[in-house]
């Protein structure tokens, strides 16, 4: 096999591409933040004045939204009211030079402001458009507004998350939005593969409510296979045991040993190999009917020890087991530390907060930047309209109105485009 040039190996896998953000609040900004991350130019379209729902929302360094910045590091921003003619003729000049378009309006709002996918693709064919939304493009509530709470509801997660004899509870982190987000950045990467090949782009069609049925792991499988519907099962996992939350002598633990092996590997660094021949735990399936008495028998052992302890112990008879970390002992778990998966990112006025870094690692492509930039609000207009609103710009804007034309599509924006 040929040997790579040194600086194809520098370049991030997405180097090059192009990427619109029509998108705001969660689902969209993060996942054009994941394609950021991955080396895209990611330029986000704000609205005039009050910019991304999220620069509002708490918490604040510096007058800034440490949620906004977060979630949208590496992007570029210019606020365009899209009820001018000059800021939509800014736009058009972006999406000609375009490969990625994402936004996660209702289905029908890009249509109507001129947008949709129909009326870019005769124009744009190389464009990939990838839209989020609650319940996707088809289907009886497609129009319908939809929030990760909701989404949660619906899917069923909700209905598995909490303690038996409790209501059921939300996922903390927002599940659906987060979910519907790298399905997004996925299928994007997908259809720009596809693109590769064919020279077309398409149309990424996500639904929050269909990642979220996706996400409920084997609960459909279950409740096809099982005579009981699958309900809320605590800490504790409803097909292996142990397999849950235990507690030592100062606090909660995770141990996970999921098959008779280990928890026959389990007794004898807990000190009690007798375990492992009790019948109520000979194997997977009794520990899973006896799962009260099984957690009963390993609280009184844990008791003896703290969890820092326990985890020496059984970590060195490599049975999986973990701390309960509250969020402020994660920022300082060496593992993570060692991954680099820390990332500081700040602003043009010397703001700063720390966040989690991208997970994805690639052999090749160079190191990833463990800083990032997050943008003010209309930071980079200036720039921006003196790279793509040049003289080769508007020409390009004006061939793109002729193929329209003679595509026979509607010519409405257009027009309004180029009266200024």
């Amino acid at each position: 096999m040929a040997e790579l040039p040194s600086k194809a190996l520098e370049k991030p896998p997405l180097d090059g591409i192009t990427v619109i953000d029509m998108s705001r609040v969660l689902s969209g900004p993060y996942c054009t933040m994941v394609l950021a991350d991955l080396g895209a130019r990611v330029i986000k379209i704000e609205r005039p004045d009050t910019g991304d729902d999220t620069r509002a929302w708490v918490p604040f360094v510096g007058g800034q939204s440490g949620y906004f910045m977060a979630f949208n590091r590496h992007k570029e921003s210019i606020a365009l009211d899209l009820k001018t003619p000059y800021d939509r003729e800014i736009l058009e000049s972006l999406l000609a030079a375009g490969d990625v378009l994402v936004e996660n309006f209702r289905p029908g709002v890009m249509d109507r402001l001129g947008y949709g996918y129909e009326a870019l693709s005769s124009r744009y064919p190389r464009l990939v458009y990838a839209s989020i939304s609650g319940y996707g493009d088809s289907g009886p509530l497609s129009d319908q507004p939809a929030y990760d709470m909701i989404i949660q509801g619906m899917c069923g997660a909700m209905s598995l998350t909490g303690e038996p004899d409790g209501p059921p509870e939300r996922i903390g982190p927002s599940y659906a939005d987060l979910g519907a987000a790298v399905f997004a950045s996925i299928g994007i990467c997908a259809a720009l593969a596809g693109r590769a090949r064919t020279g077309r782009g398409q149309k990424v069609d996500i639904s929050m409510l269909d990642c979220g049925i996706a996400l409920i792991e084997h609960a459909l499988a279950r409740v096809d296979l099982e005579p009981t519907v699958p309900t809320r099962t605590g800490s504790h996992h409803a097909t292996l045991g142990p397999f849950g939350a235990y507690t030592a002598s100062d606090g909660d633990m995770v141990i996970a040993a999921a098959n008779d092996t280990l928890f026959g590997t389990l007794t004898i660094a807990l000190g009690h190999p007798e375990l492992a021949d009790d019948k109520r735990f000979l194997n997977n399936d009794r520990r899973v009917a006896n799962e009260p008495a099984l957690k009963a028998e390993l609280d009184r052992i844990l008791s003896k020890r703290t969890v820092n302890e326990w985890i020496e112990i059984l970590r060195a008879a490599e049975v999986p087991c973990g701390p309960i970390n509250t969020v402020d002992k994660v920022l300082q778990d060496p593992q993570l530390k060692s991954r680099e998966m820390f990332i500081t990112v700040d602003d043009a006025l010397g703001n700063k907060i720390e966040t989690a870094n991208n997970p994805i690692r690639f052999s090749a492509g160079g190191p990833r930047s463990i800083t990032a930039r997050s943008p003010l609000l209309d930071e980079h207009r200036e720039a921006l309209v003196q790279e793509f609103m040049t003289t080769n710009g508007h020409a390009k804007f004006r061939e793109v109105r002729q193929l329209a034309a003679g595509a026979d599509v509607d010519l409405s924006f257009v027009n309004l485009a180029v009266q200024h």
